[in-house]
């Protein structure tokens, strides 16, 4: 096995991109991002599973760029409303729809369910991958309320309405530290971070 000299993190999504770079920081890799293949066609994402989805991203850039490749599917699962919005989490509203329409349509399928009742959980899975297939899959899950009421301004997506009780704060009030060490995004790509380092030393 070549060790890469950069892995891709193929999401254009800022935020998800901010996250991983501070996960990811200090591996003896340069970490790209998709902003480098501005022509690269993008991923059909037809999966119903988010393995599923993170797997086939992963394996469609490492294609396109040559070398190793980490990408996820995340998105939130609320018990209330059967599993939605799921993998859809990022057009719940619509094709074009922005965090604040998907947040809207989110509070308003809930709106006769019990606040005791909101049980949900955020779901992340991350695939590495090279041109020659799939390296390695992880999968995180942190659990939660939904809110009514957004509350704090330090996340994305969902995370105003996401009420973690055992911190008293949802993750958008959460500081990225904190939000890092407990979130489904954090847990797993410290778990593909792990993975990555072991390939590394294998190399």
């Amino acid at each position: 096995m070549v060790t890469p000299r950069s892995i891709l993190i193929a999401t254009t999504n800022q935020g998800k991109l901010r996250e991983a770079r501070q996960i990811l920081a200090g591996l003896p890799v340069e970490l790209t991002a998709l902003d480098a293949y501005p022509d690269a066609p993008e991923a059909v994402e037809d999966a119903d599973t988010f393995e599923g989805n993170a797997e086939k991203k992963a394996v469609h850039y490492a294609a396109l760029c040559g070398g190793w490749t980490l990408a996820d599917d995340s998105g939130l699962v609320v018990d209330a409303l059967g599993g939605e919005p799921g993998v859809y989490s990022a057009r719940y509203a619509g094709l074009d729809a922005d965090d604040a329409a998907n947040n809207a349509k989110l509070i308003a399928a809930l709106a006769s369910v019990e606040a005791e009742k909101r049980t949900a959980r955020f779901c992340c899975a991350v695939a590495l991958a090279s041109p020659d297939g799939v390296l390695a899959s992880v999968f995180g899950t942190v659990e939660g309320l939904i809110v009514d009421e957004p509350r704090g301004d330090n996340g994305f997506g969902y995370d105003p309405h996401f009420f973690v009780p055992e911190k008293g704060m949802t993750t958008a009030q959460m500081q990225p530290e904190l939000k890092n060490r407990i979130s489904h995004r954090g847990q797993a790509f410290r778990a593909i971070r792990s993975k990555i380092e072991l390939l590394l030393d294998r190399a």
